[in-house]
């Protein structure tokens, strides 16, 4: 894991001085992957949006670990806190639709999300001790949560 955020973070070192951005970099590692944050000024123009930069620019961060390693990498990227601002957001709407699944005993649809964001939830409820699923195909695949 931590060979991967060197990898990763050096190539996001290189992507910021050719496009002149200042940023500072954080590695960590959450549960089975690397995760590496970019924090600095203004760096809403690599989240996009809704996170489209963002997610292309993980998968071209994954791209690069594949290549130095060749393995498959899972690393996460966040830059200027936008991935865990969603994450606490799809925490609360989560713990919202758990409540009315446990009060009604029917299983409740969630509107399409990305895969970052299913899986989020997917924690959530098993946390809860309940099941979920994903359904539907990509870009609509959604998430249902069960009754116990």
């Amino acid at each position: 894991m931590e060979n991967e955020g060197d990898i990763a973070a050096d190539y996001l070192e290189e992507l910021l001085d050719i496009a002149d951005l200042d940023g500072d970099l954080d590695m960590d590692v959450e549960g089975d992957r690397a995760a590496v944050s970019i924090v600095g000024a203004d760096l809403s123009m690599l989240v996009g949006g809704k996170g489209e930069v963002l997610d292309a620019l993980q998968e071209l961060t994954r791209l690069a670990v594949f290549r130095e390693t060749g393995e498959r990498s899972r690393l996460m990227l966040d830059i200027s806190g936008h991935r865990a601002e969603q994450r606490t957001r799809l925490v609360k709407l989560a713990a919202e639709k758990i409540a009315l699944v446990q009060e009604s005993g029917e299983s409740v649809s969630l509107e399409p999300m990305s895969s970052f964001e299913r899986k989020v939830v997917h924690d959530a409820v098993a946390a809860a001790g309940l099941t979920s699923e994903s359904e539907g195909a990509e870009p609509r695949r959604y998430v249902v949560i069960l009754p116990g």
